[in-house]
């Protein structure tokens, strides 16, 4: 099996439709549709990993894909996450229960995962790399890497001292590239001064980039009105020449053919383009308030089940209103409904846990009675 795919879209089975608010409560059916239809249309990367979807994506897995497609058909990639291992012993204990839940037999890519400065130590003190390197010895995993939440100069200091490990995992999308926290563009020079190809996560921000200010919106629009918003997220980040894989978190049949459709015969966006989406990037950062990419990370451990990332989402797009003029809004509506099922953003007991895991390392806290003060007042 080639190490880089001959395509450049990866599945992200991260963000998998459901039929309720219950991340585990997957629409099987329509993801077997979606499987399908990736692979009919010649692409072959998946990712997952071990709490995505509830902690039900892996086991998706083996329902949608390995049980009903060849293992020489696909790449499947998933990850070790430090928030789950404690001992040594622990390491061996998910990797095989992954290797059960998936029925892979192996993975084409595995992957430390989120690396930043605060997980980094317990990777060290387990020895997580030296063990990666011997489950790719026994032949159960084919490439070895890791995913990256964290400042490039940290980035740089582990490729230096693990130059082994084949690949990198970043975030990027036309948002991030310049931006001050995330540095999107540095942390994609290092991995090119090390060699390292790159595979790309959050390309359209977990949808920013799908819902669009008006006017930027009309800035692609008017460039091409067949392509959609998250097209042009998407093709920016493969147009990359170090990038391999990018990764897109689709959430149903439709997002799959349109993803589908633009990347079967990729033509990278020329410099006009790319400076179209600079410009996009410019006009959202003056409209976004909170940066969320709704990964939900930080709602697996939440003690009062606060909706975090539906709520930062509806908060998003009111303070994108002109509140003064409508007084009131249709997400006021839709925060009761969240808030009937789920604990409201007062109910927050400040424990923490949310900022420990959030890879763009918001002051969620402290955000949360930004969203309270505005809805639950």
């Amino acid at each position: 099996m080639k190490f880089i795919p001959d395509k450049k879209l990866g599945f992200g089975l991260m963000r998998l439709p459901q039929n309720s608010a219950d991340a585990a409560d997957i629409d099987i059916e329509q993801v077997k549709q979606m499987v399908d239809r990736f692979l009919e249309r010649g692409f072959t990367y998946f990712d997952t990993a071990w709490m995505y979807n509830g902690f039900a994506s892996e086991s998706t897995v083996k329902t949608v894909l390995t049980s009903r497609h060849p293992r020489e058909s696909f790449t499947l990639a998933t990850k070790l996450h430090a928030g789950f291992i404690r001992t040594p012993e622990d390491r061996d204990k998910i990797f095989n229960a992954q290797l059960e839940k998936t029925g892979a037999g192996y993975f084409d890519y595995y992957l430390l995962h989120g690396i930043e400065a605060g997980m980094l130590p317990t990777y060290e003190k387990l020895d997580c790399f030296t063990w990666l390197l011997n489950k790719k010895a026994e032949g159960l995993v084919r490439h070895a890497g890791f995913s990256f939440h964290d400042q490039p100069e940290l980035l740089d200091r582990i490729l230096t001292e693990h130059p082994e490990m084949e690949f990198v995992q970043l975030q990027i999308n036309y948002l991030d590239w310049e931006s001050e926290w995330v540095r999107s563009r540095d942390c994609y020079d290092v991995c090119v001064k090390h060699g390292k190809p790159v595979i790309v996560m959050e390309p359209v921000k977990g949808g920013t980039l799908a819902n669009l200010p008006k006017e930027a919106e009309e800035l692609f629009l008017t460039r091409d009105p067949s392509m959609s918003a998250p097209s042009w997220a998407i093709r920016f980040a493969a147009s990359l020449p170090n990038v391999m894989v990018v990764l897109s978190g689709m959430s149903n049949l439709a997002q799959m053919n349109d993803n589908t459709g633009y990347m079967a015969d990729f033509k990278p966006l020329t410099e006009e383009e790319k400076q179209l989406c600079f410009r996009a990037a410019d006009i959202i950062n003056h409209k976004i308030t909170i940066p969320c990419t709704a990964c939900h990370y930080c709602t697996e451990g939440c003690p009062m089940n606060i909706a975090i990332p539906e709520y930062f989402s509806l908060y998003n797009e009111d303070m994108r209103e002109n509140l003064e003029e409508k007084g009131w809004t249709v997400n006021f509506t839709n925060y009761a409904l969240l808030a009937a099922k789920r604990g409201k953003a007062m109910d927050c007991v400040a424990c923490g846990q949310c900022e420990e895991v959030c890879p763009q390392h918001l002051k969620i806290i402290d955000l949360l009675k930004d969203v309270s003060a505005h809805f639950d007042h």
